[in-house]
C-alpha cells in the first residue's frame, strides 16, 4: 500500500489527505484541505464519533477509523494531543502515510528521532506543523535576513486566551513559536540558555544565545492584551514584525538631535521607515500547500522533523529552568537560571 501512495503522490491525480483529531485546529486542517484544489479530503477520524461525524458533515467526507483514514490517503494531518503523537505518526509512517504533525513533534526528544529515522527509512515525507513559518510577514523578513548582520531578535506571545481557560504549558503551547521563528532567522543552534517563570508558568521568558546574536522571547496567557510580535535588531536597520497584522516596519537612518527655536531647546527623532510589501495570504493555507508540494514532487518539507526535534529541545531546556526546582524562599524573588546547552 506504502508503494501505491508514494506513486500516486506524484501524478497529477488529487492528492487524497486526511485528518486525525478534528478538534478546532484539526478542523481548519480539514477546511483547508477540502480546500486546495489538488487535494480530495478522504476522512477525518477523531477520538469523540460525534466531532468526527460533525466535521465529516460539515466538508462533505466521511468520519472513519484510524486504519480505514490510512489505507485511503496519501497524506495526513496529526493534531491529536501531544502524548499521541508518537503512536499515531509512527502508525500513519508504517502505513507508508505521509504525515504533517502540529507542533512539538512529539513528547520528547528521543522520540522525535525515532519518528524523523521511521519517515527517512521510508521515503516518507513528515512534516512539523510549526504554522508561523508560514505567516507572510515572516516570509517577507526570512527574504531580508541574508543582507543583514542581525546582533538580537525580541519576540512577545503575550493574551489571554479565548476561552480563558486553557491549561496548557505557556511555554510548549506558544512561546515554541518563537524558538522556532528564532532558530529559522538565524539559522543556528542555542549554546546558552537562561530563563524565568512565573504565576505558576503562565508567564515564562528565555534568554537565548547564539554564536553571534542573542534572543530574548517571552510568552504570557495572563497579559491582558493580545500581542505577536518580533523585532530584529541589526547593525543596518531596525525590523518590527507584527503576526497578528502581517505586517512588517524596517527602521533606517536614525539621527537623534536637539533643537534651539525660540531660545529654548528641543529634542526631535527622526528615521527613515520603509514599509515593504507583504503578500496577504492564510498562513495555515500555505503550510498546507507547501506540504502537499513536498509529497508531490519528493521535496525536503519547509519544516522538517529535524526542525521541530531542535525547538522541542530548547523549550525543554527553557520549561525545566523556568518552572523547576529551586531553593528560593517565598520571601525572594525568583532567580534567573542559565545553562550551556
Amino acid at each position: 500500500m506504502s508503494t501505491d501512495h508514494r506513486a500516486n503522490a506524484t501524478t497529477e491525480e488529487p492528492i487524497r489527505a486526511g485528518v486525525i483529531g478534528v478538534g478546532s485546529m484539526g478542523e481548519n486542517h480539514a477546511r483547508v484541505y477540502g480546500e486546495l484544489p489538488t487535494v480530495e479530503l478522504a476522512g477525518v477520524t477523531d477520538h469523540d464519533d460525534g466531532i468526527a461525524e460533525r466535521v465529516a458533515e460539515r466538508y462533505e467526507t466521511d468520519p472513519v477509523d484510524l486504519e480505514t483514514l490510512c489505507e485511503r490517503c496519501d497524506l495526513v494531518t496529526v493534531a491529536v494531543p501531544t502524548h499521541a503523537h508518537y503512536e499515531t505518526v509512527s502508525t500513519c509512517l508504517e502505513a507508508g502515510v505521509h504525515v504533517l504533525v502540529e507542533k512539538p513533534i512529539s513528547k520528547t526528544v528521543e522520540q522525535g528521532y525515532t519518528l524523523a529515522e521511521q519517515a527517512r527509512e521510508a521515503g516518507l515525507v513528515l512534516q512539523v506543523g510549526h504554522i508561523e513559518r508560514f505567516n507572510p510577514a515572516v516570509q517577507t523578513v526570512e527574504e531580508l535576513i541574508d543582507d543583514l548582520d542581525v546582533i538580537s531578535v525580541e519576540a512577545e506571545r503575550l493574551g489571554p486566551p479565548i476561552d480563558r481557560t486553557a491549561p496548557g504549558n505557556v511555554i510548549f503551547d506558544l512561546m515554541v513559536h518563537d524558538v522556532d521563528i528564532v532558530g529559522s532567522l538565524l539559522d543556528d543552534r542555542p549554546h546558552s540558555v537562561a530563563a524565568m517563570g512565573v504565576n505558576d508558568g503562565r508567564y515564562a521568558t528565555a534568554t537565548i544565545e547564539y554564536d553571534d546574536a542573542i534572543a530574548t522571547v517571552t510568552a504570557s496567557r495572563v497579559t491582558q492584551k493580545k500581542v505577536r510580535k518580533l523585532t530584529v535588531t541589526a547593525r543596518e536597520c531596525l525590523v518590527e514584525v507584527d503576526y497578528l497584522e502581517q505586517s512588517v516596519l524596517i527602521h533606517r537612518d536614525s539621527y537623534p538631535e536637539y533643537l534651539t527655536d525660540d531660545g529654548q531647546s528641543r529634542y526631535r527623532h527622526e528615521s527613515v521607515v520603509e514599509r515593504p510589501r507583504v503578500d496577504s495570504g492564510e498562513p495555515l493555507r500555505n503550510e498546507l500547500e507547501s506540504f502537499v508540494e513536498a509529497v508531490r514532487t519528493g521535496a525536503e518539507p519547509e519544516v522538517t522533523a529535524e526542525d521541530g526535534i531542535a525547538a522541542l529541545e530548547t523549550v525543554q531546556l527553557i520549561d525545566r529552568l523556568a518552572t523547576g526546582p529551586s531553593e528560593e524562599t517565598d520571601d525572594e524573588p525568583p532567580q534567573e537560571r542559565e545553562v550551556e546547552v
